[in-house]
């Protein structure tokens, strides 16, 4: 069993206040839009640390993370990138490597807008955690928690962390 925090888009923003909610996970997976690589370093030194960069990522980010990662975890094939778009109207790219390699979970970041749910034709669930950031148009900053058991999703929980803006 893995506990999993999912985030994303940030901007920049360091996200001190979701880090108690994030100590006892044992994986921190980013969907994108970091800002700057110190935005990130005390969630980084939490736990393994997996992300992508997102469009307003520049090349300290870029240079460190990849546009798509794909990896297994406890029993399941998980993709993620930053901009893909959501079932059934995906990013061409996405929809070609959802459907070639038929991951179990699929995330992305970027609308600000957090979903799960799932895409029966391919079958995958999808999960955007939203935005921890100030910058966007989101009202509520948010994240995912969850957990995962024998390739299933277990204990999912959205957690509200205050509103957009300082």
């Amino acid at each position: 069993m893995k506990k999993i925090g999912l985030i994303s888009d940030n901007h920049s923003f360091d996200g001190n206040d979701m880090i108690k909610h994030l100590r006892d996970c044992d994986e921190i997976w980013h969907a994108g839009d970091i800002g700057s690589l110190k935005s990130i370093k005390e969630i980084r030194d939490l736990c393994t640390f997996r992300a992508v960069y997102g469009n307003i990522d520049g090349l300290a980010v870029r240079n460190e993370f990849d546009l798509n990662l794909s990896w297994e975890c406890a029993g399941m094939s998980i993709f993620m990138t930053h901009i893909g778009g959501y079932t059934p109207k995906y990013y061409k790219r996405v929809k070609k490597i959802l459907e070639e390699t038929k991951p179990d979970l699929y995330i992305c970041g970027h609308s600000h807008i957090l979903r799960v749910m799932p895409d029966k034709d391919l079958d995958l669930l999808h999960m955007n955690p939203g935005a921890y950031g100030h910058h966007g148009f989101h009202k509520i900053r948010t994240i995912l928690k969850f957990e995962i058991e024998a390739g299933g999703i277990q204990k999912a929980n959205v957690i509200e962390l205050g509103l957009r803006g300082k």
